[in-house]
């Protein structure tokens, strides 16, 4: 057995009008995780994200 792809979903509920600070953590969030770091290149990681804001 071989892990070659890890699904992530994010379900968030941000304050309103804090989506697109939301949605540029989500992009950015590998290159300053260290467990992505250290899989990166072996390991793809797909996430997605449901974003509610209140």
């Amino acid at each position: 057995m071989k892990i070659t792809r890890i699904r992530v979903r994010y379900h968030l509920r941000i304050p309103t009008g804090k989506r697109a600070e939301a949605e540029r953590a989500l992009q950015v969030f590998e290159r300053g995780c260290p467990a992505a770091q250290s899989v990166k290149g072996c390991i793809a990681i797909v996430h997605t994200a449901e974003i509610v804001e209140e």
